[in-house]
C-alpha cells in the first residue's frame, strides 16, 4: 500500500467528518495553527475555528500538506463546539484582555457541565482567577496554560505550564503530556497547581528571560565596547560558550546572530538593527509582583528598565553630546576578558534564577498554590526559551531540599558564586570605570553581597524612619519595640509595640 493510498484511507475513515474531535482549538494565529498541527501529529483528532475563516481554511490544509493529519475545521463556534467529544476539551490562542473575554462568551453559549475551557495565551494571572471563578458558576472548567518556545515550540513540542482548578490537568494531561517537549526525565509539562498558578510560572519565566537576554546583552557590550571583539569573534566566543555550562536556547541564537550577514547590504545585520527594543508590557508583571510579595527582583528590573531607555532613542542620540563619560577606556588583556565575562555570566543567571524561584515561591505561599520549585526548573529544560543545560542543577537543588530558602546558599550554586565572584567583580569595575552600563551584572553583584552580609546599613535607615515619624525599631541587645528621643522636638510615645503594626 503506497503512501499516497494510505493517506486517503485514514482521511476517509479514521476521521471521518461524523467523527468527534478529541480537542478543538479556537485562534488561528501562527502559534494556534502550530499547536493544533502538534496535537494532531500526535494522534489526537482535533478540530479548529477561528474569528476570521480565512486562516481555518489555512490550517486544514497546512493539516494536508503536513502528513494528512486528523484535523478540521469549523467556521462557526457553534458547529465547532459541537464538533467536540464529551466532556470538551476547547484550548484558546486568541489575543489577551478583551479577547479573551469575548471568545469565553461565545463558548460558554454552546458548552455544558463539566466541559472545560484552557487559556494557553499570555495573560495577567488575576485575569484567569476571575474568569475561573465567573465559569464556575456556569460548572464549566478553566485553566490558564502558560506556552514557551515560540513559533517552533508550539509546532515541536512547547513547554507547558497548566493551572487550574481540580480535575481539569487530569482531562488535559493524556494531550498535553504527548504534546509538549521531551526530555531526559519526561514531558516538560506538569500539575503547577490552581487557577492562576499556570499563568504565574509563565509570567516569572518571562522574567527570567528578560533577565537572560539583558545578561547576554552586557556580555556582549563590555566584550565589543571594552574587549574590542569582532562580530565573527563574538560569533566564535559565544559557540565556544555554548558548548560548555553555558549552554542554552538563547546563547545558541546569539552566536547565530553575530555570524549572519546583512542580506541587503555589506557587514553584518546585527550592527544594522536599532537600539530599541520591543515588548509587549507584560515583563512589567513580575515586577509588580515582586513588589507586592517583596522578594527583590534586582535582575528583572534591570532588563525592565533598560529596554525602558531603549525605547528613548531621540532623548539618548540628545543626551549623548550632552553628558560625558570617561574620556579612556582601559586596556585588558582579551583573552581574560572574555573569561571574566563567561564567569560573570553564568554567576548572574544564578542569582536571576534565585530570584525568579523565590517569587514563584513566595506567591503560592500567599495564593495557596504550592508549586514544586523542581519540577518548574525541569520542564523548562525543553522547548521554551530559557531552555538550558544549568536547570538540571537547580532541579537537582530543589528536589534536595525542597525547603531552600534561596538557591545561592545551595552547597553547589554557593561554590560557584564564591569562586566566580573574583572575575564577576572585575567585569563590574572594568565596565564602572569603562562607563559601560551593565545593571543585570552589577545589580547581581549586589544582591549577592547584601544577601551574604550578617549586618547590613537598614539600621541607620531604621534609625530614620524613627526620627521623622516615630516608627519604633527593634534593638540588638535586648528584646522588644522601641523609640528614641532624638531631640528635644521627640517625646515619649509611650508604649509603642503597635508603632510596627502594617509593616511589609
Amino acid at each position: 500500500i503506497n503512501a499516497e493510498y494510505m493517506g486517503h484511507f485514514l482521511s476517509v475513515y479514521f476521521f471521518s467528518p461524523m467523527a468527534l474531535a478529541d480537542v478543538g482549538l479556537y485562534g488561528l494565529a501562527v502559534m494556534g495553527q502550530n499547536f493544533a498541527l502538534n496535537m494532531a501529529e500526535h494522534g489526537f483528532k482535533v478540530v479548529v475555528c477561528n474569528r476570521s475563516p480565512g486562516k481555518v481554511d489555512t490550517t486544514v490544509d497546512r493539516a494536508k500538506q503536513e502528513g494528512n493529519l486528523p484535523l478540521t475545521g469549523e467556521k462557526q463556534i457553534g458547529d465547532f463546539v459541537k464538533a467536540i467529544k464529551k466532556p470538551r476539551r476547547v484550548i484558546i490562542l486568541v489575543m489577551a484582555g478583551k479577547p479573551v473575554d469575548d471568545t469565553i462568551a461565545q463558548l460558554a453559549e454552546f458548552m455544558e457541565e463539566g466541559d472545560l475551557i484552557v487559556d494557553g495565551g499570555n495573560e495577567w494571572f488575576p485575569n484567569t482567577i476571575r474568569r475561573g471563578k465567573e465559569l464556575a458558576e456556569k460548572k464549566i472548567l478553566f485553566m490558564g496554560m502558560g506556552i514557551s518556545g515560540g513559533e517552533e515550540g508550539a509546532r515541536k513540542g512547547p513547554s507547558l505550564m497548566p493551572g487550574g482548578p481540580p480535575g481539569s490537568y487530569e482531562m488535559m494531561e493524556p494531550i498535553i503530556t504527548k504534546c509538549a517537549a521531551q526530555v531526559d526525565d519526561g514531558p516538560c509539562t506538569f500539575n503547577i497547581g490552581g487557577t492562576g498558578s499556570g499563568n504565574y510560572v509563565k509570567m516569572v519565566h518571562n522574567g527570567i528571560e528578560y533577565g537572560d537576554m539583558q545578561i547576554i546583552a552586557e556580555a556582549y557590550n563590555v566584550l565589543k565596547a571594552a574587549g574590542g571583539l569582532t562580530n565573527d569573534e563574538l560569533a566564535a566566543v559565544f559557540t565556544k560558550w555554548n558548548a560548555g555550562e553555558l549552554e542554552s536556547f538563547l546563547v545558541e541564537i546569539t552566536g547565530k546572530i553575530f555570524a549572519s550577514k546583512d542580506d541587503l547590504g555589506e557587514g553584518h545585520v546585527v550592527d544594522k538593527i536599532l537600539d530599541k527594543t520591543g515588548m509587549k508590557g507584560t515583563g512589567r508583571w513580575p515586577i509588580q509582583e515582586a513588589a507586592e510579595h517583596n522578594p527583590p527582583a534586582s535582575v528583572m528590573s534591570a532588563a525592565l528598565d533598560t529596554r525602558y531607555i531603549s525605547a528613548r532613542k531621540e532623548e539618548r542620540v540628545a543626551a549623548s553630546s550632552i553628558l560625558k563619560g570617561p574620556a579612556e577606556t582601559p586596556q585588558v588583556d582579551k583573552t581574560q576578558l572574555i573569561e571574566d565575562v563567561r564567569q560573570a555570566m553564568y554567576a548572574a543567571k544564578i542569582v536571576s534564577y534565585a530570584q525568579g524561584m523565590n517569587l514563584i515561591r513566595e506567591a503560592g505561599v500567599a495564593m495557596g498554590w504550592s508549586i514544586n520549585l523542581s519540577e518548574c526548573a525541569r520542564i523548562w529544560k525543553g522547548g521554551c526559551i530559557i531552555r538550558a543545560r544549568f536547570l538540571d542543577h537547580i532541579k537537582a537543588a530543589f528536589q534536595k531540599n525542597p525547603s531552600l530558602a534561596n538557591l545561592m546558599i545551595d552547597a553547589g550554586f554557593a561554590s560557584e558564586l564564591n569562586s566566580r565572584q573574583a572575575s564577576w567583580r572585575r567585569v563590574v569595575s572594568l565596565s564602572i570605570t569603562a562607563g559601560i552600563p551593565v545593571p543585570a551584572f552589577s545589580g547581581a553583584l549586589a544582591y549577592f553581597d547584601a544577601y551574604r552580609r550578617e549586618s547590613l546599613p537598614a539600621n541607620l535607615t531604621q534609625a530614620q524612619r524613627d526620627f521623622f515619624g516615630g516608627h519604633s525599631f527593634e534593638r540588638t541587645d535586648r528584646s522588644g519595640v522601641f523609640h528614641y528621643k532624638w531631640s528635644a522636638a521627640h517625646h515619649d510615645l509611650g508604649d509603642v509595640s503597635a508603632r510596627a503594626a502594617g509593616n511589609v
